[in-house]
């Protein structure tokens, strides 16, 4: 049996003070746009299409307690409007941990040619986005 013992990304998950010499340090999840565009994964192509604005070049899929489940972005969309959103998903985005200081998340993205990723708890619940 293993027992879960909170840590401090659990503590800046949640939003709560932080103290110290690191306190001022910006962390991503102080930077993620927490307007994202999420839909199910029983949404069909066309709900997805329909919901997302001019601006919004991605849609998170997400569960009930609001787990990532995946992505789908604005050119996936230009199929078969009866599809599931399930079928041109991506599984597995890439997420950061809110913890995350926001100054070493640029160069990381860029080396890694990311231009979007998400900022989830370590539950994995949608905290935000970050785009490059």
């Amino acid at each position: 049996m293993y027992r879960y013992q909170p840590v401090r990304a659990d503590w800046f998950a949640a939003g709560l003070p932080r103290e110290g010499r690191d306190a001022h340090t910006r962390r991503v999840a102080d930077i993620a746009d927490r307007n994202v565009p999420i839909c199910s994964i029983k949404d069909r192509v066309s709900d997805v299409r329909d919901r997302l604005s001019a601006a919004d070049d991605l849609c998170v899929i997400v569960d009930q307690e609001r787990v990532v489940l995946g992505i789908v972005a604005r050119e996936a969309l230009d199929g078969d409007a009866d599809r599931p959103v399930e079928d041109v998903m991506q599984a597995a985005p890439v997420t950061f941990r809110p913890h995350v200081e926001a100054g070493k998340l640029p160069e990381y993205l860029r080396s890694q040619q990311i231009r979007r990723a998400l900022v989830t708890t370590s539950d994995g619940i949608l905290i935000g986005s970050l785009r490059l």
